[in-house]
């Protein structure tokens, strides 16, 4: 347990932005998979719709410092990939 002021209150920031961060790499993972879902049930109207909005979850939680910017780039590249896939069969 914190025993002094500073590491007290470093250590309610350390709650919130864990929480925050949480919040945006669930939001990211769930549109994520949205997508691999209609893929695999071959439901290719839904995961065009839910594409873009994984791309910006995606985005978001790179803009944010959730994830690494080269993760984020490697997490659209294997969608994009993956829809590309199933639009050419």
């Amino acid at each position: 347990m914190a025993n002094h002021k500073q590491a007290e209150k470093r250590n309610r920031q350390r709650i919130k932005r864990r929480a925050r961060n949480l919040q945006h790499l669930s939001t990211m993972r769930t549109y994520m998979k949205r997508v691999r879902r209609a893929l695999a049930g071959g439901q290719l109207d839904q995961a065009k719709e839910a594409m873009p909005l994984a791309i910006t979850a995606i985005g978001r939680a790179a803009s944010k410092g959730v994830v690494h910017r080269n993760t984020a780039a490697r997490y659209i590249s294997r969608l994009t990939k993956a829809m590309n896939a199933a639009t050419a069969s």
